[in-house]
């Protein structure tokens, strides 16, 4: 007997006779004692449980990061200084940004228990001549298994028999209708959704009957696989982490070079002893840790989760809210989020001319628009329409109804768009009886009724592909509703022209019955044909706009189907993927014979990527990856959950999508939109621009206070600052000057910008050329008051006071300079628009007079009250301060245009 891979990966190649011989088995099903034997060989029918590490390694992990270091060694100096408010408050900070990651982390795991969760419980299974009910943990290769509607597919089967056997296999391939079975080989190598002679496990029979043989069972199904591929899919770190990460390391080597260089200096030098070598390293320690870094990105993040939620995108990983942000390709899926996941009647023909039909989805509201003159046409005046639409409704078995969350389908959605067509012409079939039936059978292609109308009359009414149904028509209805002959080649020629719009395309023609109660394939004959109908899941007007604003932006959307290529390319087009006409379509089949190289060189320029498999869609994130672009990659179905992993942001539709699929994604639409992803992009980019700022002001900030203590020890006179008051400046600065900046709006034109390249620094040369300048500039502000009030008799108590009050003053009006980076901020605009600088500045100066005049706060801190001269004096630095970097912001403006092509 041939292997379980073997069986697996040829049967839908094989004949059902010759995959019954490969797996010695006959149609009578399996022996008792085979079945035994068999799950000894093979095991049981389940999903293996994904490898889990040890929860306390697992929560360790998240501690591995330079940031963190710094924040515990921040932590462990103010407790060396018995700081210890100011030591639980950052010791609580590393420790819930640990926790988050942890938190996070599970998220793999339980996307593979979203995917065992689609497997079947039971399964109808013939086995020594007789059907029973079996647990489909008991399945084994060779099992003949019997499928209904409405049950979920146990194990991939290879179909014996089918019977208007139609299955929903959207979570495996993404495509909107039901795939239609029968039991036909297809060529070694055929993608997922033309392999119709197989059903997979985990799928739903939507119609008709089958039964099949069991080629495949647990971890060896296409479900298996697909939970294989997302524990293979290690999902990369965001840029943001990395480039935290490469800027925490920067800065800790900053420190222990300039920590080593002072006490060599102050030893060599000025003769320092140990003790005051160490407590100026401490100081220096405490000055230069930027140890509110890590709590005002995580701030910043929270703040743009909370935003997000508000606009309809649940973020599960803080760094995916500022991850998307530097997206450059957006892989989307189409069904449900490029389109609405509604099957609408968009046009209909009859020999008298071509109707538009407005309206979308299942909501019954819309009506027909002549195509020849653009006028509404009314279905009850015009005969051609009325009847058109009469026989649609009556040759179908699908209803629609109203639920609180909107309209909503029962049966086939392509059925259910004919019955909202009736709906939106006023036709509620009332009168009218079903008397005969012949069900939809995937070798005719086609359904028909006998239908009793309300004056009595019977008549004969068939619906189904065009070509099968042309063949059995011999006349058409003209705008009198008279019999004229068929033009065969003029329907030929409009079913060519809507199947190249991407359309599906019906036809439905009538015969009048003489009293018959049956109906037989062998009475539809001599027809008369009626019209076509052009059906297709229609593009959301709102993602038409949105991927306009994206191409402005500078990202671009490629659509991942399994859809056939004329139809994902005519939404393609429609939705203005391209941006232009034809857009570039490349098929799963190619990409079967394709190269991972030639893939990656194509990968960038491709528009669509049609009649995909799940390995495609992880294929060709990683494609897009090697040529380092930033990719989002969304879906609903759990096809879509390994490539979803993979990205460097997973993005799963909350309303339709599966609980696999959201498991493993980062973001979860909760109105499967994709205008809403485009709105998350901008969110983003904002996210970034604030951790920018915040960086921008922070670093600059923390250096000056560093560089005061630096410049102290190494010319050789007393610091200006002492160790508490060192830190009194960085507890009141970031609880908040710091914070404000998180809650900055977006700057105008944030979605006119490109992405920002991977590789490119959060800092570059020209804001780097910013922090040196205004650390000199605080530095020489606070060492600059020092002196001048030693120099006029000031007690030192009252030097080191001034000296820390320009400190805090010289950020209160860099603040305002970091609202802009780019733009001046000598404007009214830089005092408004964000009301919590106005809150954080009257906080901080609140605290600042208490540090400075009540007598507990001089005490601990070792300050004197100031006079308004030293007030004055502080405040007309602080302006200079504003100034002066504002000058420097004109100088880089200036030096970018010269750098612009």
């Amino acid at each position: 007997m041939a292997t379980q891979h073997e069986s697996q990966d040829q049967s839908y190649a094989r004949s059902p006779e010759e995959v019954l011989r490969v797996l010695e088995v006959s149609r009578e099903g399996l022996r008792q004692d085979e079945v035994i034997a068999r799950q000894r060989s093979f095991g049981p029918n389940r999903l293996p449980e994904a490898r889990r590490r040890s929860p306390v390694l697992r929560f360790l992990g998240h501690f591995n990061n330079i940031l963190i270091y710094i924040l515990l060694a921040s932590a462990v100096v103010k407790a060396a200084y018995r700081d210890w408010i100011d030591f639980w408050v950052i010791f609580v900070v590393a420790l819930a940004t640990g926790l988050i990651g942890f938190l996070q982390e599970g998220q793999a795991e339980r996307a593979l228990a979203g995917i065992r969760r689609m497997l079947s419980l039971h399964a109808t299974v013939l086995r020594d001549g007789e059907w029973s009910d079996v647990v489909a943990e008991e399945l084994v290769p060779g099992d003949i298994v019997r499928l209904r509607p409405g049950d979920r597919v146990p194990a991939d089967l290879r179909l014996l028999t089918v019977e208007g056997l139609e299955i929903d296999e959207s979570p495996l391939t993404g495509e909107s209708v039901l795939a239609v079975k029968g039991t036909g080989a297809v060529p070694i190598g055929a993608v997922l959704g033309d392999r119709v002679g197989m059903a997979f496990s985990g799928t739903v029979v939507g119609a008709g009957t089958g039964i099949g043989m069991v080629a495949a069972t647990g971890s060896d199904t296409e479900l298996g696989r697909i939970q294989t591929l997302i524990d293979e899919a290690d999902p990369l770190g965001t840029p943001l982490t990395g480039q935290l990460d490469r800027l925490g390391k920067r800065i800790a080597a900053f420190i222990l070079v300039l920590a080593g260089v002072m006490t060599v200096v102050g030893l060599l030098l000025h003769g320092d002893g140990p003790e005051q070598l160490l407590d100026s390293a401490i100081t220096f320690a405490v000055a230069a840790v930027p140890e509110g870094l890590p709590a005002i990105v995580t701030i910043t993040l929270a703040l743009g989760v909370r935003q997000m939620a508000q606009r309809n995108a649940i973020t599960r990983k803080l760094t995916a809210v500022e991850t998307l942000g530097e997206v450059t390709t957006i892989c989307s899926d189409k069904t449900g989020t490029l389109t609405y996941n509604e099957m609408t009647v968009r046009s209909l023909v009859t020999s008298v001319g071509r109707y538009s039909i407005t309206g979308v989805g299942y909501s019954p509201e819309g009506h027909a628009v002549s195509e020849h003159s653009g006028e509404a046409a009314s279905f009850h005046e015009r005969r051609d329409l009325h009847e058109l639409v009469i026989a649609l409704s009556r040759c179908t078995d699908a209803a629609v109804q109203k639920t609180d969350d909107g309209w909503s389908v029962v049966g086939a959605p392509t059925e259910g768009s004919l019955v909202v067509l009736a709906r939106k012409a006023e036709f509620t079939g009332e009168g009218y009886q079903r008397t005969a039936e012949l069900p939809f059978n995937s070798k005719n292609k086609l359904m028909a009724v006998l239908d009793r109308s309300p004056d009595g009359s019977v008549r004969l009414i068939a619906k189904g592909a065009p070509d099968r149904l042309l063949d059995r028509c011999a006349y058409q209805l003209d705008a009198n509703g008279e019999k004229t002959p068929l033009r065969r080649e003029e329907w030929d020629d409009a079913v060519d022209s809507l199947g190249r719009q991407g359309l599906r395309v019906l036809a439905a023609a009538a015969a009048p019955s003489f009293g018959a109660s049956t109906i037989g394939l062998g009475d539809v004959h001599s027809l008369t044909l009626l019209g076509l109908v052009a059906i297709a899941d229609p593009p959301r007007a709102e993602a038409i706009e949105a991927i306009r604003r994206c191409r402005e932006a500078g990202i671009r959307v490629t659509m991942i189907t399994g859809d056939h290529a004329s139809t994902a390319s005519a939404i393609a087009a429609e939705l203005g993927i391209a941006g232009r006409s034809f857009p570039r379509v490349v098929t799963g089949a190619e990409l079967q014979v394709m190269s991972d190289v030639d893939l990656a060189d194509i990968a960038p320029t491709v528009d669509v990527f049609a009649r995909t498999n799940p390995e495609h869609k992880i294929r060709i994130v990683r494609a897009l990856q090697s040529r380092r672009q930033v990719v989002a990659m969304t879906g609903d179905g759990v096809n879509d959950a390994p490539a979803l992993t993979r990205a460097d942001i997973g993005i799963a539709m909350g309303i339709n999508g599966t609980e696999a699929t959201k498991e493993a994604a980062d973001i979860v639409l909760a109105d499967d939109d994709f205008a809403t992803i485009e709105r998350a992009v901008a969110e983003g980019r904002r996210i970034f621009d604030n951790i920018q700022k915040s960086l921008m002001f922070i670093l600059p900030t923390t250096f000056a206070q560093a560089l005061i203590v630096l410049t102290a020890v190494i010319i050789g006179f007393v610091p200006p600052l002492q160790p508490t008051q060192v830190l009194w400046v960085n507890l009141v600065t970031a609880i908040t000057l710091s914070l404000a900046l998180a809650y900055e709006p977006g700057e105008q034109g944030l979605m006119s910008r490109p992405p920002r390249a991977v590789t490119s620094s959060m800092i570059d040369g020209i804001l780097i050329a910013r922090i040196t300048v205004v650390t000199l500039l605080i530095t020489a502000a606070s060492i600059g008051i020092f002196f001048v009030e030693l120099g006029s008799g000031s007690s030192f108590a009252i030097a080191q006071t001034s000296a820390v009050t320009v400190l805090v003053l010289g950020q209160v009006a860099y603040l305002f300079n970091s609202r802009f980076l780019r733009v001046s901020s000598f404007s009214l605009r830089a005092l408004r628009g964000n009301p919590v600088v106005w809150v954080s500045v009257g906080i901080l100066l609140l605290l600042q007079l208490a540090f400075t005049y009540v007598p507990a706060m001089q005490e601990w801190f070792h300050t004197a009250p100031l006079r308004w001269r030293e007030w004055g004096i502080a405040l007309s630095l602080a302006v200079a301060i504003f100034l002066i970097v504002e000058v420097e912001k004109a100088i880089a403006r200036a030096a970018r245009k010269r750098r612009k092509p």
